[in-house]
């Protein structure tokens, strides 16, 4: 397979709300963390005294090209100092964490996975020439290491051994040294094979086990893509096989799967991992680079549109730790919490309402998904997700303005030097296509550009519609967005200190209390879907970009025992109580608290 080469923020360039949303992440924790996070600001990885593991890598895989994309020098050069002292830090046979090193074979290595992939991203956004030397000497310490057996994967380093080929792929395409080949057999062969767990994955389990863990198989879906070339292998699609029993199993509406720390099943109301949500968002944009195939951009924008901005507050300074689909409120539970794995906090909003690590790893979500906008396959560039942005590199200039996914208008302002081709890729949802004002066929849509200026203006409808979900339920659709129940709620917010953390306003915690009805059902077929505008928060509840008006009338839905702020996961009557109402859904990345997943009354199957 030919690869696709996303472009670097050296060449992208957001705009519109895709901009504002990018902003206001910068504005918000993701550019704020290094000032106010013990476990980044004093990490050991810049000589502090906190964490020296994933944190720092973690949230510098997002914070580099959050800065870059924003020419925010500040930031730029708080990824540099970051940058600079790990470097300085590397020890002479190339090691790189802050570890001991007579401590180092107790040290998990997936820091070495991480952090390799962290510089890879400095490199792409920088360009600093000190970078490929200094993987070189973290891999070529990695490889002697791992072959004499001064060290072994094990936890999370084996379960996630794939991470490392981001760099090694990288390293073998400047360097095509034998030793890279080999130590890419030598971590596959440490590594775990998934192929061996599906059978753990049917059938939701309360036991904690790395290879149900849901962000593990968030990152696994892209192995095969990204390790398959190095290690000489055919590749096979095992992703599509592997998924296809996820989604089975534990699926989710937005097209992701349910985790809460380990995979739950297909309730509505279990949890996602913010964690999940972003690596499946990379394993998308990775399987597509390596495939070409547009079906990971579909399942991508699926994630991106909903999943990821229901789980941020607005402002971009809390997060949850999971998510629900049927989500009524985000309250402590007082007894054990309905999650497998997961603690009574974790569908707050806060700085790190149940684990640290989705504090530190989110910032990639955003940032990765605005670099993957347009892309180049030999001499042909593809406009691969239609984001408002414009691509400037040797031979073309593009500029795309549009408010998608909030309507279906897309300006396109060319500007080639060359005679080129250019594809637009048009998702498969699309209906009546029109290109300059005539009707085409729906499709991918390839032009073959001559040198000067060219201007296109392409518009698509899309239609809303049900969708079946399991246990009788449906969710409503247009094109790539979700629709909810918007559920009203009052913020409870709590500051405080716990182990030296200090949580304050902005970044403390809070609690959502619902003060609208949410138990609903569907009651017709009549859907009107009317598009306002992105406004400064593109995913704001109070004014929603597009709206979708529904007849719905009120159910005795009912709570799941013994919880006092969490819906059943199917309605206890299908009997109405009360009339015909006309709702406005929004979409579902703009409903913190909401009802996505509900029966449609008078159709049979509910269970």
């Amino acid at each position: 397979m030919d690869n696709i080469n996303f472009y670097t923020s050296k060449e992208i360039s957001p705009s519109g709300w895709l901009r504002r949303q990018l902003e206001i992440q910068a504005k918000g924790l993701s550019g704020n963390l290094h000032k106010i996070w013990p476990d980044i600001r004093d990490s050991a990885w810049i000589g502090g005294d906190r964490e020296g593991w994933e944190r720092v890598p973690y949230w510098l895989d997002g914070f580099i090209p959050l800065a870059y994309l924003l020419g925010d020098e500040e930031l730029i050069r708080a990824a540099k100092k970051y940058i600079d002292a790990i470097i300085s830090s590397q020890e002479e046979d190339g090691w790189i964490c802050p570890c001991e090193k007579d401590k180092r074979k107790e040290y998990d290595t997936w820091a070495i996975q991480l952090i390799c992939k962290a510089l890879k991203v400095y490199y792409d956004c920088s360009g600093d020439e000190r970078i490929p030397e200094v993987i070189y000497k973290v891999l070529k310490n990695y490889y002697d290491s791992l072959k004499s057996g001064a060290i072994s994967l094990f936890r999370w380093g084996q379960y996630r051994w794939f991470e490392t080929f981001i760099s090694l792929n990288f390293l073998y395409e400047k360097y095509e040294e034998d030793w890279i080949k080999e130590l890419a057999q030598i971590i596959k062969k440490q590594g775990f094979d998934y192929n061996t767990a599906i059978k753990d994955w049917m059938k939701p389990s309360h036991i904690w086990r790395l290879k149900t863990h849901v962000v593990n198989i968030a990152m696994m879906l892209k192995s095969e893509a990204v390790s398959h070339s190095l290690l000489g292998e055919k590749y096979t699609d095992n992703a599509e096989r592997l998924l296809a029993v996820l989604e089975c199993y534990n699926g989710t509406a937005f097209r992701g799967f349910t985790g809460d720390e380990v995979l739950s099943g297909l309730d509505p109301t279990r949890g996602t991992e913010l964690c999940a949500v972003v690596e499946l968002m990379y394993s998308y944009e990775e399987l597509y680079k390596h495939t070409g195939d547009n079906k990971w951009l579909e399942r991508l924008e699926m994630l991106a549109f909903n999943a990821l901005p229901a789980t941020l507050s607005e402002d971009m300074w809390t997060h949850q730790y999971v998510q629900q689909v049927n989500q009524i409120a985000c309250r402590k539970t007082m007894i054990m919490a309905p999650w497998s794995t997961n603690g009574p906090y974790a569908h707050t909003f806060g700085l790190e309402p149940n684990f640290g690590c989705c504090t530190a790893n989110f910032s990639q979500g955003w940032p990765k998904f605005a670099l993957s906008a347009f892309a180049r396959k030999g001499d042909t560039v593809i406009s691969t997700l239609m984001l408002p942005s414009v691509l400037t590199e040797k031979d073309i200039t593009v500029r795309l303005e549009t408010d998608y996914p909030f309507n279906n208008k897309l300006h396109y302002y060319i500007d080639c030097k060359k005679d080129m081709s250019f594809i637009v890729r048009i998702p498969s949802f699309a209906q009546r296509l029109q290109v300059n004002g005539e009707y085409r066929e729906t499709g991918d849509i390839e032009f073959s550009l001559t040198a000067g200026q060219t201007e296109l203006k392409i518009e698509f409808s899309v239609s809303p519609c049900f969708e079946e979900r399991p246990n009788g339920l449906s969710v409503l659709k247009a094109g790539s967005l979700l629709f909810s129940v918007p559920v009203e709620y009052e913020k409870i917010m709590r500051e405080y200190t716990k182990k030296g953390v200090e949580r304050k306003f902005p970044y403390c915690d809070y609690q959502l209390q619902p003060t609208s009805p949410w138990n609903y059902a569907f009651s017709g077929e009549e859907l009107k879907l009317t598009y306002h505008g992105s406004g400064e928060i593109p995913f704001s509840q109070k004014n929603p970009p597009v709206t979708i008006k529904a007849d719905m009338k009120k159910i005795n839905w009912g709570l799941k025992f013994p919880y006092r702020s969490v819906a059943r996961k199917t309605p206890k009557s299908l009997e109405p109580v009360g009339k015909s109402e006309k709702i406005d859904l929004c979409p579902y990345g703009c409903a913190r608290l909401r009802m996505t997943e509900m029966p449609v009354l008078g159709k049979k199957g509910l269970k």
